[in-house]
């Protein structure tokens, strides 16, 4: 059994990225989308870790230069309208089965709290911008 860590430091957010998105890669519904999107996991693995680090820890690279509402509109646009709900559900089951494998403490419990709430307003952000888009 692993012992799990605190998420504290930007090597242990780093970790978490990672991992989830590992799974994410491999996923029958979410690799698809996003190996289609994402030429260079390296840099968005990067990017990704500074928008979490920022979000968990208050540190980081990533104070006040996202803004992850364009580009999921985008994404949704490149994938003829087909993200749904489902695929949220997926990426926080991943997301929550991630942070639960390797950390425990009050930021892997924020890490889903913030995790669940994006999700929820990504979502409506996306249907609104189809709405927009169709007008």
């Amino acid at each position: 059994m692993q012992i799990k860590k605190q998420l504290a430091s930007r090597s242990e957010v780093s970790l978490l990225v990672r991992s989830f998105y590992h799974k994410v890669r491999q996923h029958d519904r979410l690799g698809p989308v996003f190996n289609l999107i994402i030429h260079d996991w390296d840099v968005h693995l990067e990017r990704l870790t500074d928008f979490w680090e920022m979000v968990l820890l208050n540190t980081g690279p990533g104070a006040g230069k996202f803004n992850p509402v364009p580009v999921h509109r985008e994404v949704d646009r490149r994938m003829d309208e087909q993200v749904d709900q489902a695929h949220f559900g997926n990426w926080l089951e991943l997301w929550f089965s991630t942070v639960d494998e390797h950390f425990e403490g009050i930021h892997a419990t924020y890490a889903k709290e913030h995790a669940r709430k994006m999700a929820h307003i990504l979502f409506f952000r996306i249907l609104e911008g189809r709405q927009r888009q169709n007008e």
